[in-house]
Formats: C-alpha cells, structure tokens, sequence
C-alpha cells in the first residue's frame, strides 16, 4: 500500500510517498481501507519537530472509511461496516491503517466518509470545548480565533446553537465573510485591529467569559485582555507558534483562569468518545453545524497540503484522499 513517512523534521519537503506493507489488525485491533483521511495543523508540527516524534515514522491521526478486517477479540466492529477514527498512533497518511476498535466510531448512515475524515477530530475537540472545558450557554460571552479554520467554524455554528454571543478573529476579508456565514456576531481581523480594545468596545468593557485561543503567540496578549473577570482562557493551539511565559506583570491584571486542553484526555475511554462522536454527528446531522471541506489533495501531492496549512490560507477542512 502506498503511504507517508518521514525519516527526518523539516518543512514539508521531508515528506515521502512510499510503497509499504499493508498491516494485520493485532487483538483487539481494526483495519481500516481509508476513503478520506483528515489533515490538522498539529501534523505540521509533527512533521516540523515542535512537538518531537520517534523517526522513521508516519504522520496522520484521522481517517474514514470502510473496515476490511478486524483482530481477534473485536466485538465492536464488523467487516464492512463503515468507521472513522481519531488516534494518538501516528500513521492515518496511507491508504489503510490499523487502529485499536476502541479509537474507532461507526458512521451513521447520513454521514459521509469525508464529512467524517474532515469533522471528527475538530468536532470531538470543538464538543469538549464548548460543552466540558466551559459548558458554553446563553449567558456566555465567546471569543473564537482562527473562526474561519477548521475547529473555527464548528465552534462558531455550535457556540451560536447553544446561545452564545460569539466574537470572531479571522485573518482576512474573505475569511471575515466566511465567520459572518455562520452565524458570528462581531467579527474582528486579528492582523489589522487592537483585539483587546475591540473586544472591549463589542463588550461595553465587560470582555468575555471565554476566549479559545488556537494560534498561540500572535494572539497571546490580545486575548488575554479580552478576558472578563473571572474569565476562562482556553489555549489549544500553535498556528502561530507557542505563547511566550506568562510573567507576573500578566497576573496583575486580576482575576482569570488559564487551562490548556488536549482532546485526548476528554475521549479517555469508549464511552466518552461515542457520548462526543453522538453529539458531534447530532448537530452534524440535523444541520446545526455544516463542515466545509475547502481543500482536498490526492495522497501524492501531501507536500502542497501542508504547504497550504502552513500559509494559513486554507478555509474551512483539508483532506487527503488515497
């Protein structure tokens, strides 16, 4: 089977299509024949060395597609049955991949492979932002960075269904538009204006109860002074690159919460990810939340993806489709 690896760090010329042996699922283990396979921007920091991996090694942690064999012991799938998966296990960037059944989620039957590949990751996150890092309602204020992204563009349609006022940052005009589509009710370009005094000026003063911050240090004291009192700075993601030390001159500024999240720990067991995959393919399915899939590359061309991803001019999900 054909399928990525890197044998070094670098940019995205490092990345390699190469011919390898199509794996067994071991006990408790699936294999699954991708139809589409999920980009996120923490693979280009895999792939660069900010967030160091074992060499050789693949890179890719989401996929859909069609299940063509389980290991022993599996109970939890079925040859044929449609699935997708979010795993820590590098590896999603092929044509198929093995994956324990319990990182696994079947497809409803509305949901499409690429709908899937293009949403779960950045849906499962987006659920436990909204709903368990801060159980977001109507009373809520909202700040969403990179609104035009991936994970922006749930948040932003989910945080509206569930009441909030929502506050958008974008980068550019176009994607400015894209955020005022679904459904923001202040839109601000993060390059071009003061966020903090906009937000502050949105807000009569008061700021938000919650700002999620996934572009790290460009963003970093912008939304830190966004924060109302008591607020809740979420941080989950380096687009930019990392946020610098918070320094004692920061705590000054009074009362707030800082929490740094990882979907990983809020889909733990089986049970957590099917409770998050059930909402996500809920709001999903009865068109609360619409995903859109701006880009998609044949598997040969991963350099241009990630070259794209890096350029942060993508909007909406990127694919690979083997």
């Amino acid at each position: 089977m054909r399928a990525v690896r890197i044998t070094k760090t670098g940019g995205p010329e490092v990345l390699a299509v190469t011919d390898v042996d199509t794996p067994k699922p071991a006990a408790g283990e699936i294999l699954l024949r991708h139809e589409a396979i999920g980009l996120n921007f923490i693979d280009t920091y895999q792939r660069s060395g900010l967030y160091p991996i074992p060499l050789p090694s693949g890179l890719g942690t989401e996929a859909a597609g069609v299940v063509a064999a389980v290991g022993p012991g599996v109970t939890r799938f079925a040859v044929g049955e449609r699935a997708a998966y979010v795993t820590r296990t590098l590896g999603a960037y092929a044509e198929l991949s093995t994956v324990s059944a319990n990182e696994a989620v079947k497809l409803p039957a509305g949901i499409d492979s690429r709908i899937a590949a293009a949403a779960l990751l950045k849906g499962l996150t987006a659920e436990a932002l909204l709903r368990r890092t801060h159980n977001v309602g109507p009373n809520d204020r909202v700040l969403i960075h990179a609104a035009a992204g991936g994970v922006g563009q749930i948040m932003v349609q989910w945080a509206k269904r569930l009441g909030a006022e929502v506050i958008a940052t974008v980068g550019s005009e176009a994607k400015a538009d894209q955020a005022r589509k679904l459904g923001a009710d202040h839109v601000i370009l993060y390059r071009d204006a003061d966020v903090a005094a906009a937000v502050m000026k949105i807000t009569g003063g008061k700021g938000v109860t919650v700002a999620y911050d996934s572009v790290g240090k460009d963003t970093f004291e912008g939304t830190l002074g966004s924060l109302a009192t008591r607020g809740l700075f979420v941080s989950y993601g380096n687009a930019s690159g990392p946020p610098p030390p918070m320094l004692s001159s920061q705590f000054a500024r009074g009362s707030f919460f800082f929490t740094r999240p990882s979907v990983y720990h809020y889909i733990a067991t089986p049970e957590e990810l099917d409770t998050s995959a059930a909402a996500l393919f809920d709001v999903i399915g009865t068109g609360v939340v619409s995903v859109e899939v701006g880009q998609t590359y044949p598997l040969e061309d991963v350099r241009l993806a990630h070259e794209a991803m890096a350029s942060r001019t993508t909007l909406g999900a990127s694919l690979l489709i083997p």
